[in-house]
């Protein structure tokens, strides 16, 4: 019988799905509208769908489907959105102001501070409560816990009908206690109200993130439980007479994924997770094709987000943000720009053009769509300068030229241009916005941009690659086969993980002390383990370490080694130290006495390996296939255009610009003076033609 493991990674505009045969290894993928209304609609027929592609002469039904992993935006887009009502907070006594006064930075720096306008608080400060007890640093009970005004709290909540509640107490990530006792009132008082507390989300000391951390769990975990449970129910109904439930997993913001049963108890983790599983399986395809550490660019319809890999390690960052939240759960680093296929073309009040962060979405979408859009996109220009087809999807979505055409030239006419120097000028500017956020990523990261090559996916991700690889001296862009579903592929690269951290501060490192805390966070990551059904053999536990130089008020995270805690641990921790310090700031203090070094914080990873789809081979064909059809393309000039099926191509093909690769989810224009070369593994590797060889 078929086995075969399925992806699911939902976007605003479509659903994308990818089926790996485990016993074949043959790959298939579709894409299906969402349905923004339901997700969970969009959801289904995308399975239904890839099992019927997948099916051949031989029916697949989910009987065959041993996994199914999926990305969401469920989360995200309810934090984007601020959808947060009636939540409730509940902290120590005398610091019910936590929240009002936050953090001193403003954003874009003090220029701004005359102008800016601190936004709503997560939870407004009469929906704030109070209880008595209080701990120190280190965990010691200074002041009992208050049993009876937890309770007055409990039924204060109760009685007004507030049922997400966040709890964060002082100096709970060193003792527990306190907030697990409130939790227990909670669920005694007020049964219907869901619970978070911070030593379960985030058990690390500023209380600010950790309390906004919290509440952001607590407000997501209701629309995610409903959400998650909703795909559950159908799924088992779905595949009844298989005589067991389903497995069925989701993908968290730190690169591994968690079942679905498991998830809802911390569904802040799953904020990053489309673009995290984007990032996972680009890493995988590049490092495939000899590439270990790049860049890789996901280009949506309203958004780009990039990120680092070095060997073959997406970079993790637990100073992330969704929206105006702080979250620091550990997440894969990306950033992202407003730059997507549907990001508006504007005028500014000084009479200069500007492209995004504002979007068309997906509906009414650009102009070309012929939904109603009104307002001249990024995917506008493409189509009137004829470097994509004039349909999307193989035909599915067909676009309507003449609507992009009248567009460009209104808004030519408006900046005294020409609607070919006006298209031109829209891509050239969504280009530079593109490699801002490269920048970012790389430049304020210590590493150069010109040593990573970089992965391009997503749907709109190839489209801008020639102009990238000259505004930042790439070497090369790897643009994968069906780049628009790397994301529902990465969903089937990735092990299962869970984070945990404790708060540890001290420059007189104890090696007891810290062996004692490693082994009680191994333990957490054990069970939970044993929980997802891995055999205690195939546990396998990264440890990792945060520290700073006395007197700095952040840390530099580094690995730390496995096995037991002695002199030569330390001793390789602390170099680990001071060269990514030194690295990334470009200075550090190894040989000066007079800067000691503090321990901050102590964290394991708990990972239960899977076995990944292999990228298959492709046989080698001629270096030089012929065009299908040619069309008038504008690069430098309008020209009859050679236009490729990247289907129709080879191992060695070599397409020499000006060209146009066209494939059923994207489109590679291929500018003159640049190369597309297609590799065994069915990538294509753009280079500028004087640098291949």
């Amino acid at each position: 019988m078929r086995s075969v493991r399925i992806g699911v990674d939902t976007g605003g505009t479509f659903t994308d799905v990818v089926a790996v045969d485990e016993q074949t290894g043959e790959i298939t993928t579709t894409k299906t509208p969402s349905t923004p209304a339901n997700p969970a609609d969009g959801f289904m027929e995308g399975v239904r769908k890839v099992l019927r592609k997948a099916a051949g002469a031989e029916e697949v039904t989910l009987e065959a489907v041993s996994a199914v992993v999926h990305g969401t935006t469920v989360a995200t887009n309810q934090l984007l959105e601020d959808r947060i009502a009636d939540l409730g907070f509940v902290t120590t006594e005398g610091f019910e102001f936590i929240l009002e006064i936050a953090r001193q930075s403003v954003p874009d720096g003090y220029g701004n501070s005359y102008f800016w306008v601190k936004p709503p608080r997560i939870v407004p400060v009469h929906r704030v409560r109070t209880v008595g007890g209080r701990l120190d640093h280190t965990g010691a009970e200074v002041r009992p816990f208050d049993e009876e005004q937890a309770v007055e709290v409990a039924r204060w909540f109760r009685d007004r009908g507030i049922t997400a509640i966040g709890v964060c107490f002082l100096h709970s990530y060193a003792n527990p206690a306190h907030e697990v006792r409130m939790r227990e009132v909670l669920e005694r008082e007020h049964p219907d109200a869901v619970v978070s507390i911070s030593c379960d989300v985030l058990r690390e000391y500023r209380e600010y993130e950790r309390s906004v951390t919290t509440l952001v769990d607590a407000a997501v975990k209701p629309t995610m439980r409903r959400y998650i449970a909703n795909l559950a129910q159908r799924l088992e109904t779905s595949a009844a007479g298989t005589g067991e439930g389903l497995p069925f997993s989701v993908m968290k913001s730190n690169g591994g994924v968690l079942s679905a049963a498991e998830v809802v108890h911390q569904p802040i983790t799953t904020v990053l997770s489309g673009p995290a599983a984007g990032a996972l399986g680009a890493a995988l395809i590049a490092a495939t094709a000899g590439h270990p550490s790049v860049i890789t660019l996901d280009g949506g319809g309203t958004s780009t987000d990039v990120a680092v890999v070095v060997d073959g390690e997406p970079s993790l960052t637990t100073e992330g943000s969704i929206g105006r939240y702080p979250c620091k759960i550990p997440m894969i680093d990306i950033v992202t720009v407003g730059a997507g296929g549907g990001s508006v073309a504007w005028i500014s009040p000084e009479g200069t053009l500007k492209v995004g962060p504002k979007s068309a979405g997906a509906d009414p979408g650009p102009l070309c769509y012929g939904r109603g859009g009104t307002e001249v996109t990024v995917t506008d220009a493409h189509v009137f300068l004829g470097r994509v087809p004039a349909h999307l999807l193989g035909g599915e979505i067909p676009l309507d030229a003449d609507a992009a055409r009248q567009g460009i030239e209104a808004l030519a006419g408006k900046i005294g241009l020409t609607p070919e120097r006006t298209a031109a000028g829209i891509l050239e500017i969504s280009a530079f916005n593109q490699s801002n956020a490269i920048r970012q990523i790389t430049v304020k990261r210590g590493l150069d941009v010109r040593d990573f090559p970089m992965v391009a996916f997503g749907g709109s991700g190839p489209l801008l690659v020639c102009r990238l690889i000259d505004i930042l001296g790439l070497p090369s862009v790897i643009v994968p086969p069906d780049p628009g579903n790397v994301s529902a592929f990465g969903l089937l690269t990735v092990d299962v993980k869970n984070d945990y951290v404790r708060t540890f501060v001290t420059r007189d490192l104890s090696l007891a002390a810290a062996s004692e805390i490693f082994g009680e966070l191994e333990g957490q990551a054990a069970s939970a383990l044993d929980r997802e059904g891995f055999a205690a053999e195939a546990h396998v536990y990264a440890r990792s370490a945060d520290l700073r130089y006395f007197g700095q008020a952040y840390e530099v995270r580094v690995t730390a080694p496995a096995g037991p805690l002695d002199e030569a641990w330390q001793a390789e921790v602390l170099d680990r130290f001071h060269t990514e310090h030194h690295k990334l700031y470009g200075y550090g203090y190894r040989d000066d006495p007079r800067h000691g070094v503090e321990w901050v914080n102590l964290r394991v990873s708990g990972i239960g390996p899977i076995t990944r789809p292999a990228i298959g081979r492709r046989p080698h064909g001629t270096s030089r296939p012929e065009p299908v059809t040619f069309r008038e393309v504008c690069y430098d000039d309008w020209g009859s255009t050679p236009i490729h099926r990247r289907a129709d191509l080879a191992a060695g093909a070599e397409i020499s610009g000006p060209a146009v690769i066209e494939e059923y989810g994207s489109t590679l224009p291929v500018h003159p003076g640049f190369t597309a070369t297609m590799d065994e593994f069915g990538n294509l590797e753009v280079r500028r033609a004087a640098d291949n060889g």
